[in-house]
């Protein structure tokens, strides 16, 4: 650093970095609950994807396919936003010329890109990689859905479309 006092006092640059990682998190923790959301089922859910079959079954729902990888980013994702928290509190504690807490700071920004990494080789191999359309689900929605009802609405009106 240019100023060896603010080397000392301040850690915004691992704070700054940390809240890049923290935005990878966030994004995974969406991509990972979309994923979810649109493999859910068999009976009730969206159904629009089908997921590997990493660990089958449920013991009280057969045809199940649990999302443990959507799960366990989720997981990482709720651990690097903890541990941007403990990095953001050690930011304030530079008290005058020295901050104590860099050694928190510093194993919270390691552990959160070692799990990000690791969450995402291991997503990718293990879900995204498999992913596959449920084409006949897919059709099925298709077919129920309201969409041609709303695009008349202007032409028929919206009492007529609700028939």
């Amino acid at each position: 650093a240019e100023n060896k006092f603010e080397a000392l006092a301040a850690h915004d640059a691992i704070v700054e970095t940390h809240g890049a990682l923290k935005q990878i998190a966030v994004s995974l923790n969406k991509i990972a609950n979309d994923i979810r959301m649109m493999a859910s089922g068999p009976r009730s859910g969206i159904g629009e994807i089908i997921i590997p079959s990493n660990e089958p079954g449920s013991s009280i729902m057969p045809g199940k396919v649990n999302p443990t990888q959507c799960e366990a980013v989720t997981m990482v994702a709720a651990q690097v936003m903890g541990n941007d928290v403990a990095i953001s509190v050690g930011g304030t504690q530079g008290h005058y010329e020295l901050n104590v807490f860099k050694p928190v700071m510093a194993a919270n920004a390691l552990q959160s890109a070692q799990l990000i990494g690791d969450a995402c080789v291991s997503f990718t191999e293990h879900c995204v990689n498999g992913i596959e359309a449920n084409d006949k689900r897919i059709k099925e929605l298709v077919d129920n859905s309201l969409m041609l009802v709303t695009a008349l609405n202007p032409y028929i009106g919206y009492y007529k479309a609700a028939e």
